[in-house]
């Protein structure tokens, strides 16, 4: 059913329900929000340490990226059948996000961490440079990318959550109908 654009709140109740009834989008989330959680876990229990701050970091195990594709891409297949050219381009993409995580990302972080090992020497500092420039001298990220093995484990947790999450429980509209019908 088509519904026509307009600026009435009954347009954007009906956006708001689509969008709460889109199960693929919301079960490739909640797979990137497991591997993001997991890097608590690795933190906890690898570093001894905790640290919530690993919740809004980007690199390490697993890939929360890679898990957010493969998820949504292996929802999208499901719905939409694995012969369909819309999961063609959802699995395309994917490729080219773990690609990236594990490639271009990850030697830009290599990268960042050799400029960070020069010398400070090197660099203009105080008033010579004014508090501007002076911010941008600051150490660089060096944790941007994955290793093959970090995007590996992320994309295999992408289908892992996301297929029995569209199996066994839908969308959270249909999970919020159930909810209400067994409490009503």
């Amino acid at each position: 059913m088509s519904v026509p654009v307009s600026g009435d709140a009954g347009h954007w109740l009906l956006m708001a329900r689509d969008l709460a009834d889109n199960a693929v989008l919301w079960w490739g989330l909640a797979a990137c929000g497991v591997a993001q959680l997991s890097k608590l876990l690795i933190e906890l229990v690898v570093h001894r340490r905790w640290r919530p701050a690993v919740l809004f970091e980007t690199g390490g195990m697993p890939s929360s990226h890679s898990a957010l594709m493969t998820g949504t891409a292996a929802g999208v297949g499901w719905y939409e059948g694995f012969q369909s050219p819309l999961f063609a381009l959802a699995a395309a993409l994917s490729f080219v996000v773990l690609y990236d995580a594990a490639g271009v990302r990850r030697a830009a972080g290599l990268t960042a961490a050799r400029v960070n090992g020069l010398p400070s020497g090197l660099w203009p500092s105080g008033a010579e440079v004014g508090p501007a420039v002076e911010a941008l001298l600051r150490p660089l990220k060096e944790n941007l990318g994955h290793t093959r093995l970090e995007v590996l484990i992320g994309s295999l947790i992408g289908p892992a959550v996301a297929l029995p999450g569209l199996t066994f429980a839908g969308s959270p509209l249909h999970l919020a109908g159930l909810l209400s019908g067994s409490l009503g």
